[in-house]
């Protein structure tokens, strides 16, 4: 239903705004029908909101009202701007991914003084990157307007502006914005930006909130794959603050397929990072999610559950898993792990050659020590270690040397698996 009134609507504003543009005036006269900049904002606004709440069908819609916002601005007649209102519709529309030179050339054209000239600035300033320059005048602007149309538009701007300074303040001002349009794109983009900050400013407690809240509400948002990003690495680096029943109760709203895919996703870079616990109880809740069926996340989820049962004593099982998984069902960053995996498991499997074991058997090591002629060295040695521990010490060299060389041959398979590691970050 909701589609099919968007798909009217689109019409409707199509068939009106191509009056408008085309500046066809006699034709608007026998129709009688043209749109104020206000009427027109609204709709973009109602199209953003859809869009972020799951309607992707409307984005090519959003796109067409932003470019006959544009034409509409640039033609109109400057008396519309005594309507208030018409005044916060262009200013929003800057604010709602315009184009900034259309604010430019408005302000400019504004004789009346229709325009907040404060405003005015700090907008133009900020569209051009500019916006510390301002940060004061925005942050002190932001009480004044709470409760007019700009408001929560402002708030979000304030936000994005205090990010660099004060992450902290930029929550405050993301807090009202959110506050202020509730389920609106405005919203939308002022919770994960929450989580962003949580994340760079390692606030966990405060990042799984914001979380929690985002996946209730704008889990079908076209940008919900940037939450996901932030989502994985704020439960990677801080796991342990964060429980395995935070993860669970952020998740436990989101389709099956969704709850899974961030799963695998938080099991990978948790095995990537040597977090073995959470990677285990991340492919854990991947098979469970994904139910009985053979499927690639399930295939991935045994690849991960088996990796991180590697240091768990269970070489030989794991290794068995981790073979079992065909290459078919992985991605290349996957089956790079997975080969990693692989060499690890052929390392701590492989049994010693027979010449370790003679060199530490303990007659070797007796016949060794017997070999040297103690009796004749002096009670201490120049540094004052005891005679019977120097002649070990001495004994132990070709011990030692032996030693030396399989440890190094060990780091070099480690240097081997964790270059490849390091490909997939």
């Amino acid at each position: 239903m909701k589609r099919g009134f968007l798909q009217r609507l689109f019409l409707t504003t199509t068939a009106i705004c191509s009056l408008c543009v085309a500046g066809d005036r006699a034709r608007a006269q026998q129709t009688g029908e043209t749109l104020e900049p206000y009427q027109m904002i609204r709709s973009l606004q109602y199209v953003q909101d859809t869009v972020v709440m799951g309607d992707h069908s409307a984005g090519e819609m959003q796109r067409f009202m932003l470019s006959s916002l544009d034409k509409r601005l640039r033609n109109i007649n400057p008396k519309v701007f005594e309507d208030p209102r018409n005044v916060d519709a262009a200013l929003i529309y800057a604010m709602s991914g315009g184009n900034p030179a259309t604010l430019e050339f408005l302000v400019a054209r504004d004789v009346g003084g229709n325009f907040d000239t404060r405003v005015g600035d700090v907008l133009r300033k900020y569209l051009a990157g500019r916006g510390l320059m301002v940060a004061k005048t925005l942050t002190a602007m932001v009480p004044e307007y709470q409760n007019q149309r700009i408001g929560p538009y402002l708030a979000l701007v304030a936000g994005n502006v205090m990010v660099a300074k004060d992450s902290n303040e930029a929550l405050r001002f993301y807090s009202a914005a959110r506050l202020a349009a509730p389920g609106t794109i405005i919203e939308e983009a002022a919770l994960r930006r929450s989580v962003a900050i949580a994340v760079e400013k390692g606030m966990p407690e405060q990042g799984i909130r914001f979380a929690r809240q985002y996946a209730r509400r704008f889990i079908h948002s076209p940008y919900a794959s940037q939450f996901a990003d932030l989502f994985v690495d704020l439960v990677v680096k801080h796991y342990g603050v964060i429980s395995q029943e935070d993860v669970d109760g952020a998740l436990e709203v989101m389709s099956d397929d969704r709850a899974q895919a961030i799963y695998l996703r938080i099991a990978r870079q948790a095995t990537i990072d040597g977090k073995t616990d959470l990677a285990r109880e991340a492919s854990l809740r991947a098979k469970q999610r994904g139910g009985d069926a053979q499927t690639p996340g399930s295939s991935v989820a045994k690849l991960y559950g088996g990796v991180a049962n590697l240091s768990a004593g269970e070489i030989g099982k794991a290794a068995e898993v981790i073979e079992a998984v065909s290459d078919d069902q992985l991605s290349a960053q996957d089956r790079a792990i997975r080969a990693a995996a692989q060499r690890v498991a052929e390392e701590v499997m492989r049994p010693p050659s027979n010449v370790s074991l003679e060199q530490v058997s303990p007659d070797t090591v007796a016949n060794q020590i017997s070999a040297e002629k103690t009796s004749a060295l002096p009670a201490h040695d120049a540094t004052g270690t005891p005679a019977a521990a120097a002649a070990a010490s001495a004994s132990a060299t070709p011990l030692d040397s032996e030693v030396k060389s399989f440890i190094d041959k060990g780091r070099s398979s480690l240097s081997a698996v964790d270059d490849l590691l390091k490909k997939d970050k």
